[in-house]
Parts: structure tokens; sequence; C-alpha cells
């Protein structure tokens, strides 16, 4: 399971820092965000920015640490190389459009977007101190319940938010939710999720230009692993895949947590693609530890239903007894490595 974890997931990584060109230009093109901390300090010029070390990197970027030099204050700041791919570009592009219209203390916050006369596009974002979901898993290996309950209630409200914004994450995995210094998870990585209402418009006028291609390349990524039986499959089970498909990922995530391993497959079996495709879509039985308390065992049943049509939805599983018993420190002592 360790080769499949490392497949699924994007991997911090230990690398030596590139330097910074003295010389180096940016296009003075960028894109303004609201805040909703007004003591944070508006970065204005990407060259104000001290690359500190490597985070991370994976699909075409890096993210590194970085230091803002006027106000001493950390961010993290994603590149993306965007001229090697049509859909790598229409990815960061789609993400940036999507990162403009947030604001909310379950999202990981960008403060900016810089284009680089490069061909490079730039997130400086909100710095997550204690890394992700996944770092946290591969040191403890299983979460308690309580702490559980607290990571499932701030994915929540992430997604409430989000589905309310019209938006469908479509990517929730342990390493896209991030952790901060108080223990507080968030949501990040917007790369391959989706405006409702523009796909709507988008098939209804059934243009096939190269924005049309890429949002249709983007609508197909994701981590396998966590998508849902109507995503995988469509036609069994009825469409395409909506909001209710980041609930499904965010219960694959939840049992993860408990169990230690990816949850659908048993320990040990071969992590190949159709035993994956298999499990999503054809798997009869879902086995949770014998501890697992009568909440638990409801709140992720009904996140995996099967049919997309009978899963709960963010407002039900909202009020469920396993998110609405978490007490106050659920999400900060035990997330904390």
């Amino acid at each position: 399971m360790t080769l499949v974890r490392e497949r699924r997931h994007q991997q911090a990584l230990t690398l030596s820092l590139p330097a910074t060109a003295a010389n180096h230009q940016f296009r003075r093109r960028r894109h303004h965000f609201p805040t909703s901390n007004p003591t944070s300090p508006d970065v204005e010029n990407i060259s104000d920015l001290k690359k500190l070390t490597v985070l991370g990197h994976g699909n075409g970027g890096i993210v590194y640490k970085v230091r803002h030099q006027k106000s001493n204050s950390i961010y993290a700041l994603k590149v993306l190389n965007t001229t090697s791919s049509t859909i790598i570009r229409h990815q960061a592009a789609h993400e940036a459009e999507i990162l403009k219209r947030l604001d909310s203390q379950f999202i990981v916050k960008c403060h900016a977007v810089f284009y680089t006369i490069e061909g490079e596009i730039c997130f400086v974002m909100e710095h997550m101190e204690r890394g992700s979901l996944f770092d946290s898993l591969r040191v403890r290996k299983k979460l308690s319940e309580d702490v559980i309950s607290g990571v499932a209630y701030r994915v929540l409200k992430g997604l409430q938010y989000l589905h309310g914004m019209q938006i469908i994450h479509g990517d929730i995995k342990p390493s896209n939710l991030l952790i901060n210094g108080k223990g507080e998870v968030k949501i990040a990585d917007f790369g391959v999720s989706r405006i409702v209402e523009e796909t709507r418009n988008n098939n209804n006028h059934n243009n096939n230009n190269n924005n049309n291609i890429g949002e249709a390349a983007i609508a197909c990524m994701g981590t396998c692993a966590y998508m849902s039986p109507e995503r995988v499959d469509s036609e069994r089970w009825g469409g395409d895949y909506g909001f209710a498909g980041d609930v499904w990922s965010l219960g694959v995530v939840v049992l993860e947590c408990l169990v230690g391993h990816y949850p659908l497959i048993g320990f040990g079996e071969k992590p190949d693609l159709m035993a994956l495709i298999c499990a999503i879509c054809f798997g009869e039985r879902l086995e949770m530890p014998e501890t697992a308390s009568p909440e638990f065992r409801r709140f992720v049943r009904s996140c995996l239903e099967k049919d997309w049509r009978k899963r709960g939805t963010v407002e039900e599983l909202l009020a469920y007894p396993f998110v609405t018993k978490r007490s106050s420190s659920s999400n900060i002592e035990g997330l904390i490595i």
C-alpha cells in the first residue's frame, strides 16, 4: 500500500532550491483577490517574495515557501510552467479563475496570481505550516474518531461554501486537505474543479474551441482512488458527476483516517486501476473496524452510498451526530505533527 499511496498523492520532496535571477522580469498582469484579513499585506510585486525552500512539486509545478520581504510574512508560492502542455495551461488559468471568487476560512486563501514572461503562472497562497492530512497520516497512521470528526466538519463547511458558489472541487483527498499551525484543516488545489453554471453553458452552446477542449480535459482529471461511482462509470450510475461526488470523496478520506490505509481495497491487495474501478463501482460490502462507533458507521455509509441520488448531502451530513458531537479541540491537538 505504500506504493499506491505514493502514486495517489503528490508528496513533498527535498530538492535543491533554484536560484532566483536578479533580472527576472514579470508581466504586470495580476489578479486581485478579496481579503478577509485586513492586516494581511497585499503582495503587489512577485519580486518582493524571497524563496526559502521547496515544499513540494508535481503536475508541472513547484511549491516554494517564500517570505514577503516588506512585511516578513510567510506564503506558499505555487509556480506552474504552462509552456509544455496545453492542458496544464488551461488547468492553471481555470484554477486562477476559481480562486479569485473564493474567500472562506475553510479554503486555503490565494492572495494573488502573477503571470511571468516565461509562461509561468504563480499563485501566492496562504502558508499551511503543518503540511497535509496525508503527511499527518504518514506519521500517525490512524486518527481518533474525535479528530476525524473535526476534519469532517471543516471539510463539510468548506464544501458547503463551494457548492453554494456552484463549484465542484472534484479532487478531495488527504494531500489536498492542508493543516495550519492551529491544526485547522482547509481545502486546497482547485486545478480540476468545475463551475457548474459554466459547464452547463458550454454544453448548451456545444462550442468546439480550445477553451472547451481544455475544460473537458480538466473534467476528466483528478485522483481515481477517490472518485465516485458516477464519475468512474457514468452510464451505470446515471449521468455526470456533481456535488455528490465531493461527498463520496470525503467518505473515503474519513474511513482512511480511521483504518490507516486506503479503505476500498483490502490491505495487501494489488492496487491497480482495474481493482480500484471494481472496488468503487461494484464492491458490495463496506468493511469498517469493529471499534467504529455507530455514529461513525452511519456517517460513512451515507457518504459512500453508490447511488448519488441516495447519498447524503453536505447539509444533511453537517447535522449527523458524528459531526455535531465533536469536541472544541478535535481539530487542533490531534493534527499537529
